[in-house]
């Protein structure tokens, strides 16, 4: 598979998540107001999908190592078209609940098999390049999604867009089975049972590098989780904006999200994966605590809107780089350790984000939430991962010759830019 059609179709797969959000985030406050519910259920049905996106992703990132990229995935995506139907028909907000975290669940395979995709074909920089051509692809979602979802309002409630996302899980069955090869050849499939995932899982959580940008990316999902749930509330509610015109806000921070992937995939080969990493986690640290100032300033909207675009377009200057070191080492179980990555990023944003929304849905909220934890993400970049990586230079050797590709001494000091 060429780069190009690669960076199309993992990236069309890995846009489940944003897909399951956006389309239909414009319509949160209706959606609590037609199931006569509170701001904070409606939410919860946001939540609710990104904990099964994340838990998901624990069964279907090891399924991929043992069976092959292909069947999990396919199996998966024909599922969340069925739950997004689930989805439209749920009567009260429990029901709509239980469907939707069964629908992250399905879903959880597009991104998690994405991104092991990812590394069976590439490693060190040009994997984090490769990450970064995809957020062109499934980073147009968060663009694509919400003025779609703005516009579906004028002439559809929330159910009408839970069908186009069972419409849209058909066209992503049929693209899977018919443009996504097999990469994960039968020779190097996992077929030693629970003891052999076992000894995946531990070989994972015992990498210093891997825990800590694990650690670093929960946090940085709660910042990400607390923007993506509450901005809608906050703009609709508190400035006055209509459906429409959020959505039209919402696409120009998701184009400033991909132009900081683009800026690193142009310079990466020259700084590295860990100074692209490390700029990244600061800088969403300086726009975070910018726009907390602002908000208890006083700012307009305006500033608000400036600040939440420099806040994710660290993100993606960030994000893709984190990916590529954390995966450094795990070349022969990508599935298994994708899954404890992507699951990190999904799992706690969705528990403590709706925790913290009981005390208001408000603009200050929103930015003492990314605050905090934006500054505790950058603080574990600092001191846990770059001194892992520094570490991992100092003894950097060639790797078991079940890991593929091995990265030796030199592949190291391309990661850290040295």
């Amino acid at each position: 598979m060429s780069p190009l059609r690669a960076m199309f179709v993992l990236g069309l797969l890995e846009a489940f998540g944003p897909l399951s959000m956006d389309l239909y985030s414009p319509q949160l406050p209706h959606l609590a107001a037609s199931l006569g519910t509170s701001d904070a259920l409606a939410q919860a049905t946001m939540s609710a999908c990104m904990i099964g996106l994340g838990v998901g992703q624990l069964i279907a990132g090891p399924l991929s190592d043992r069976f092959g990229r292909r069947r999990p995935l396919i199996v998966g995506v024909a599922c969340f078209a069925v739950l997004s139907l689930a989805s439209a028909l749920a009567p009260t907000v429990l029901l709509l609940l239980v469907a939707r975290a069964l629908q992250g669940v399905a879903g959880s395979a597009g991104i998690v098999i994405s991104l092991a995709v990812a590394r069976d074909m590439f490693s060190g920089v040009e994997l984090s390049r490769m990450l970064s051509l995809l957020g062109l692809v499934s980073g147009a979602a968060p663009i694509v999604a919400p003025l779609i979802g703005g516009q579906l309002a004028l002439f559809m409630d929330w159910r009408g867009v839970f069908g186009v996302l069972a419409g849209l899980g058909v066209l992503l069955v049929a693209l899977a089975f018919f443009a996504l090869p097999e990469t994960l050849g039968a020779d190097a499939r996992h077929v030693g049972g629970l003891r052999e995932l076992g000894t995946n899982i531990g070989s994972v959580v015992r990498d210093r590098l891997f825990v800590s940008v694990l650690l670093g990316g929960a946090l940085g999902g709660i910042a990400f989780f607390a923007y993506l749930s509450m901005s809608s509330f906050v703009f609709e509610d508190q400035f006055g904006f209509t459906a429409q015109l959020y959505s039209v806000v919402f696409a120009l921070n998701s184009i400033a999200n991909i132009g900081g992937g683009q800026l690193s995939r142009l310079i990466v080969r020259r700084a590295g994966p860990l100074r692209m990493y490390l700029t990244g986690v600061t800088a969403t640290l300086l726009a975070a605590s910018a726009f907390l100032v602002g908000t208890l300033a006083g700012m307009g909207v305006a500033g608000v809107i400036a600040a939440l675009a420099v806040f994710l377009f660290a993100t993606g200057l960030g994000g893709p780089n984190g990916s590529t070191l954390a995966l450094t080492r795990h070349g022969a179980r990508a599935g298994t350790a994708a899954a404890f990555l992507g699951s990190g990023m999904f799992l706690l944003g969705p528990v403590v984000t709706p925790l913290v929304a009981m005390l208001g849905t408000s603009a200050a909220t929103m930015a003492i939430t990314m605050t905090v934890t934006s500054a505790l993400g950058a603080l574990i970049g600092w001191l846990g991962v770059r001194p892992a990586a520094r570490a991992l230079l100092q003894r950097a050797r060639p790797l078991p010759q079940n890991e593929r590709p091995a990265a030796g001494t030199a592949d190291m000091h391309e990661l850290l830019g040295d």
